[in-house]
């Protein structure tokens, strides 16, 4: 028998009366498949793109009823179902093939999104900036903190509203918001009880506005109710709330524009608590003021200082960072130091004591840099991994459990990150790729996952 074309026949033999049949399918050659479109990018993840495979004869006729693989050749850049549509999963490229009786044809999906470089949190929101200098912010936005113009929630990040290109964000504990500009103008959002966004007013604000002074900084750091700036001379300015004397200008008078931290020091960048200030200057030498009522200013008293006072014990640091009731600082050599409240083993040196001077950090391990919450704190490797110490009665440790942990323990996932933050009661670090991860405390949707539930090992952002 000879075919041409397609169809289907039956084969029926016969022999000795007795007959058996078969049927045969017989089916046009695919001479080519084309895909379409040709090449796509995507800019979300979780942003589909359907794609429609074509199967063509040597004639160039279209072929009916053809079946097509689809394959993506690498799935951790993107899916695709067996109907041809695809899903972003993470930045990269990949080539989605449709395959039609072994002839496949191709096409290109680029995976592009914009990438974060930094996190800060508050009590009960969170911020991102981007490479390109967009801030995006969520979580609790009862003052306006998200920067969105509007009072709404989010559990999934949400551009800040005015089309400013930040350098550094800043999320302070009492719900606001600063952020730098590439030209040293700090900007300000949410509640300003206390004149906290420095714009001479104690008016709420849903969208940024200018710090006044006209002051050109080269780093800002926002607290509980009040927010600090150094400008490129290494001089100190702080506003808002002054009740323990945090802004440094030896009084206790609350200040709605930046006024100068007194004692003449030169620093390179402060890190502002919940209601006290450390500061280093280009030494490492590190001095704090405000409240001291654990001993967080590390001078071995628990005096509230209403100017900068020298942590004790003649340590260099190359970063340091404040909390709510504890301070802990780098060394040169990634040895980590902590001092103030101890009650969950947030020092790491193995005790539930306070400490009024510096501690070492137990464990040996090297850190390049160290964050500070609430209750917790959290180091950096030079090779990327985190581990935490401290409260973890909601998971900000990250290590699966809500055991309290009184030295480090490595967060769980195996993700290594590139710069940490640390909340009340919740920790987010950035991947190498630029995809944030957050986990712990969630009850405002603090760490961006969409939901509202805690977590007690890192969940990805989701963004954009």
């Amino acid at each position: 028998m000879r075919c041409s074309g397609k169809g289907t026949a039956t084969i029926t033999a016969t022999t000795a009366g007795v007959s058996g049949s078969a049927a045969i399918t017989v089916s046009q050659a695919v001479a080519t498949v084309e895909v379409s479109p040709q090449s796509q990018t995507l800019t979300a993840i979780g942003a589909t793109q359907q794609f429609i495979a074509v199967a063509r004869d040597a004639m160039g006729s279209t072929l009916q009823d053809v079946t097509f693989l689809w394959v993506s050749s690498d799935q951790t850049v993107a899916i695709v179902d067996i109907a041809g549509l695809a899903t972003a999963v993470s930045p990269g490229e990949t080539v989605i093939t449709a395959a039609a009786r072994g002839v496949p044809g191709h096409a290109a999906l680029v995976v592009e999104i914009e990438m974060f470089v930094a996190v800060a949190m508050g009590e009960g929101h969170t911020c991102g900036l981007t490479a390109s200098g967009s801030a995006f912010c969520w979580g609790l936005n009862s003052w306006g903190e998200l920067g969105d113009g509007t009072t709404t929630r989010r559990t999934t990040p949400v551009a800040v509203s005015g089309g400013l290109s930040f350098t550094a964000v800043s999320a302070g504990t009492f719900s606001h918001t600063c952020g730098l500009t590439a030209s040293g103008s700090a900007y300000c959002w949410g509640r300003n009880s206390w004149g906290q966004l420095g714009d001479g007013t104690t008016t709420r604000r849903t969208t940024p506005v200018a710090v006044s002074g006209g002051l050109s900084f080269t780093t800002v750091s926002a607290g509980a109710g009040h927010t600090c700036g150094v400008t490129a001379s290494g001089s100190a300015f702080c506003w808002g709330s002054n009740v323990f004397g945090q802004l440094g200008d030896g009084t206790t008078t609350d200040r709605t524009t930046p006024v100068a931290v007194l004692g003449g020091l030169s620093f390179t960048t402060v890190s502002v608590g919940a209601k006290y200030i450390c500061g280093l200057t280009a030494s490492g030498s590190a001095y704090c003021w405000g409240q001291n009522s654990s001993g967080q200013l590390g001078d071995g008293t628990t005096t509230h200082r209403t100017t900068p006072v020298a942590v004790l014990g003649g340590l260099g640091f190359t970063t340091v960072s404040a909390g709510d009731f504890h301070t802990c600082g780098v060394t040169a050599s990634g040895s980590t130091y902590c001092w103030g409240w101890n009650y969950y083993g947030e020092l790491g040196d193995g005790t539930t004591t306070d400490r009024a001077t510096p501690v070492a950090v137990l464990g040996g391990l090297s850190f390049t840099a160290v964050s500070v919450g609430r209750l917790h704190t959290c180091g950096l490797t030079a090779s990327g991994t985190a581990y935490c110490w401290g409260g973890n009665a909601t998971g900000p440790l990250g290590d699966g459990t809500m055991v309290d942990r009184m030295t480090p323990v490595p967060v769980s996932g195996g993700l290594g990150f590139t710069t940490l933050g640390l909340g009340g009661f919740h920790t987010c670090g950035v991947t190498a790729g630029g995809i944030a991860y957050c986990w712990g405390y969630n009850a405002t949707g603090q760490l961006g996952d969409g939901t509202t539930s805690n977590s007690y090992i890192p969940v990805r952002v989701l963004f954009p």
